[in-house]
């Protein structure tokens, strides 16, 4: 049972948790109080993980089927480590919605499973050897900007669905806006959820909401599965994603270490190979690309509770629901200005999510090599560029986080062999430049003591 990771402590009487403690991933509180933290953690995920299958036309039933194999079988793999949800990744929207375009649905899910697989490679690489190396490979500056264009190259999706219905939309938009503001705890954290929500029932009164299908459905039936299909193809569109979901599952295993007050290093490499895992299993039966959940992150903040039992209810909870076909018709008939209002605030937070990262490592922007990787790789994304060879087509993601790498480490190299970069790569807790400038200038025009 250890070794499976659901052998777990009760914590104290299983029914308090004291200030200053917290209930750890091999912990769990009394069973009735674990069952609702599960299903809390449901509903977190609920929104975002729905948008993703709305958004790129897959069954939504068939991904929360995916989504809550994929979380047990994350938690089998890190041993009970690592308490995680695995949700749809919005990084597999833009290669997903492009590679339908040419290759249907089932070509779709072909890239699905190669992004997996190459990230659980990924995982064997870093379990044996270390993190380290990708460090070298993607800084902070390289990760950041790949983050970032992949959201703002989805900016154009967004405004196609937004003029759909632009009052549904801009009802959903602000919504979001207002309660992520207006309230504290969960429901701040459930923004976008609830303002699906609100969107929906202004659709439903502007008619905008069919529900043909939903009433044509049964109450009780298997998800939809679907096989893939592989073309060479679809490589140049997958293959950035992987960066990504290394980053956020690394990103992931230590935010959960530093919550929890334990070293977690040794099980990174498991998180990267599970989710590779779940994410390859969901491409062979129909569902989307999984990551690492921020927003369950933000359930065990608020709740003090990092017990991997409670995943484990949230996966079977997640599994059970997707056995309704009328309820995941129901998902599927969120109509276009929701999707427009959320994608809106959605993209634009994956873009600053890459900006975060610059901003969290301090990247010096004075520094020219930093200066030059962000700016071809974000144009390069945002314009979304193309460049075909043959049966391969690369988009704007794909050169863009190409152009990111290339440009950072031949700069760097070119730099270092001529010696002609004085700039660190991060800021070193000095002023910049041009405010030391100013301050000089104002010391040289102060009168001076006689």
């Amino acid at each position: 049972m250890s070794m499976l990771g659901i052998k777990w402590k009760l914590h104290g009487t299983g029914k308090t948790i004291k200030p200053g403690q917290v209930v750890a991933p091999d912990e769990r509180l009394a069973w009735p109080l674990t069952i609702g933290v599960g299903m809390q953690h449901v509903v977190a995920m609920f929104g975002a993980t729905f948008l993703v299958p709305i958004i790129t036309g897959m069954p939504p039933a068939t991904t929360l089927f995916f989504s809550g194999i994929g979380t047990l079988l994350f938690l089998v793999i890190t041993k009970g480590r690592v308490p995680s949800y695995l949700g749809s990744s919005f990084a597999f929207i833009a290669p997903i919605t492009a590679s339908q375009a040419q290759f249907g649905i089932p070509g779709a899910l072909g890239g699905v499973v190669l992004a997996g697989a190459t990230l659980a490679l990924v995982g064997a690489v870093v379990q044996k050897f270390g993190a380290g190396w990708i460090n070298r490979l993607m800084p902070p500056i390289v990760t950041g900007a790949i983050v970032a264009l992949i959201g703002l190259n989805l900016a154009p999706a967004a405004k196609q669905n937004f003029d759909a219905a632009p009052i549904t939309a801009l009802v959903t938009l602000v919504t979001i806006i207002l309660v992520s503001v207006l309230f504290r705890g969960i429901l701040g954290r459930l923004s976008i959820l609830v303002g699906v929500v609100v969107g929906y029932l202004v659709a439903m009164l502007r008619g905008e909401v069919k529900y043909d299908k939903m009433d044509a459905a049964a109450w009780i039936g298997l998800p939809h599965f679907q096989t893939p299909e592989f073309h060479i193809g679809v490589l140049g569109l997958f293959v950035p994603v992987v960066l990504v979901l290394v980053a956020e599952n690394i990103g992931h295993v230590k935010s959960v270490a530093a919550m929890t007050g334990q070293n977690l290093d040794g099980v990174s490499g498991r998180a990267l190979m599970a989710d590779g895992a779940a994410t390859v299993l969901a491409g062979f039966g129909g569902g989307s690309g999984t990551t690492t959940y921020a927003e369950n992150i933000g359930v065990m903040a608020a709740t003090k509770v990092y017990s991997t039992a409670a995943y484990w209810v949230a996966g079977m909870f997640a599994i059970l629901l997707s056995f309704s076909p009328k309820f995941g018709e129901l998902i599927a008939t969120v109509p276009a200005g929701v999707l427009g209002g959320a994608a809106t605030m959605l993209y634009g937070m994956i873009g600053i999510l890459g900006v975060k990262i610059w901003v969290q490592s301090k990247v010096n922007f004075s520094n020219p090599v930093n200066l030059t990787t962000a700016a071809v790789a974000l144009i390069i994304g945002i314009a979304d560029y193309t460049w075909t060879i043959g049966d391969l087509k690369f988009t704007g993601i794909a050169l863009g986080s190409a152009a990111a790498l290339v440009i950072y480490h031949g700069m760097k190299a070119i730099a270092k062999a001529r010696g002609t970069v004085a700039e660190p790569e991060t800021e070193q807790g000095v002023l910049p430049p041009a405010v030391k400038s100013a301050l000089n200038a104002a010391a040289k025009r102060a009168p001076k003591k006689r």
